[in-house]
């Protein structure tokens, strides 16, 4: 299979593209961080989106790299991955990230640029590239990211509400407003080990591609900043429609419910991030706000909205794969003489 060689500049622009989808991931997924701390009120929109974004950047200093091996090495043959695949992965992730956010859906970012990876990869060499044990490892992580974050909310929820069964709803109230941003930071700290790897495993399989690794694929440290960077400052941009669509819309929330989502959805992730689980946090965090719900009736739960953002869940992997796939065909035709 013949290596697509590109000049310094071309490479430096696909970079700035895979930097431009952290920031659009940053801004997708800020609801993801915020969504909760804004609803109870315990935090304004601009200082939940500078807590969430702080906590963004500082992530890579508590998780190693296991997630951006596996999306730059696990999901496609990386012989397979050239820059033409890398690009067209990037542009079909990109695309369906912004229909959603306009649409105000929480869909995947993650599962954007899987279905991208695995569409332009496709179209490159056929279904023979994908790597099984990879993409398995991502299938189950979408069923069961959504249940382990709903079963720990509802079980932290039952565990909070029989503790504190005798305290006053107002004293209950006024601690959790400080106990929420502690919430908050851990959940935003697995939200940027988990979500900015993935970016710092493509601009690496980039690189390794191009033979400026040398032997050994690994992530400078170079990207690893840029990513961290490029996915705060996407988070401090804010992503209103679906804060309102998390915070509010799929239940109601109160400091100690939303305690409960965040602990929840950051016990999941860091440990997906461990294991090198490329998770989606939507998922997470969505089914823990589930799980806070149901904890209470299953009639606070507004299930004609869930039941929309499972369809989009359902539709980000084929929906971004075909943009990704076409993509190549095109990106294909102008990269290669």
């Amino acid at each position: 299979m013949e290596a697509l060689q590109l000049g310094l500049p071309a490479i430096a622009v696909i970079v700035l593209v895979a930097l431009a989808f952290d920031f659009i991931n940053g801004l997708h997924d800020a609801a993801n961080s915020i969504a909760t701390v804004v609803s109870t009120r315990v935090l304004s929109p601009k200082l939940a989106v500078l807590w969430a974004a702080f906590f963004n950047f500082i992530a890579f200093l508590f998780f190693g790299l296991h997630v951006a091996t596996t999306i730059g090495t696990g999901l496609v043959d990386p012989l397979v991955m050239d820059p033409a695949v890398i690009l067209a992965a990037l542009i079909g992730a990109i695309g369906w990230n912004l229909i959603t956010w306009y649409l105000g859906l929480p869909s995947s970012s993650s599962h954007a640029l899987v279905g991208g990876i695995a569409g332009a990869g496709i179209a490159k060499a056929g279904f023979g590239a994908i790597i099984g044990s990879g993409f398995t490892k991502t299938a189950v992580a979408i069923v069961l990211s959504p249940g382990i974050g709903l079963l720990l909310a509802l079980f932290l929820m039952l565990v909070l509400s029989w503790a504190l069964r005798r305290a006053a709803p107002f004293t209950v109230d006024r601690q959790f407003r400080h106990w929420q941003l502690f919430s908050a930071a851990l959940y935003s700290l697995g939200h940027g080990g988990n979500d900015a790897q993935k970016t710092m495993g493509i601009i690496a399989v980039l690189l390794f591609s191009q033979g400026m690794l040398g032997d050994t694929f690994h992530v400078p440290f170079w990207v690893i900043i840029a990513c961290q960077l490029a996915m705060g400052l996407g988070t401090m941009m804010g992503g209103w429609r679906i804060v309102r669509t998390m915070g509010s819309r799929i239940t109601d929330l109160k400091p100690y419910q939303g305690f409960c989502a965040e602990t929840a959805g950051a016990i999941t992730l860091f440990g997906a991030t461990w294991l090198g689980i490329p998770v989606s946090t939507t998922h997470t965090i969505t089914g823990a706000i589930v799980g806070v719900g149901s904890a209470r009736r299953t009639s606070a739960v507004r299930w004609g909205l869930a039941g929309r953002i499972v369809w989009a869940w359902v539709l980000t992997i084929p929906a971004s794969g075909i943009v990704a796939w076409l993509s190549y065909l095109l990106v294909a035709s102008v990269l290669r003489p």
